[in-house]
């Protein structure tokens, strides 16, 4: 799996319009896709993001899935294995 750098310019086309479900997570190398969040205010303000490490799941262009907080890998395992 590839990672996507997001950005505020990219995030419509890569995770919004993407064909298949991202993995959007902060600070983790492995997500989908990686969404620094000082640089890139504007895409985390209509998710309503409060806390960090959230990580979402999109799917058609659609949030079916949110985790904000810390997990353990087998928690996190779970979480993705639903979505993706």
């Amino acid at each position: 799996m590839s990672v996507l750098h997001l950005t505020n310019a990219n995030f419509q086309a890569e995770v919004l319009d993407a064909a298949t479900p991202v993995l959007v997570a902060p600070m983790m190398d492995w997500a989908a896709g990686k969404l620094e969040t000082d640089p890139n205010p504007t895409a985390l303000d209509p998710m309503g993001i409060q806390g960090l490490p959230t990580l979402l799941i999109f799917k058609n262009g659609q949030e079916v899935a949110r985790h904000e907080g810390a997990m353990a890998q087998p928690q996190l395992k779970a979480f993705m294995d639903v979505y993706l």
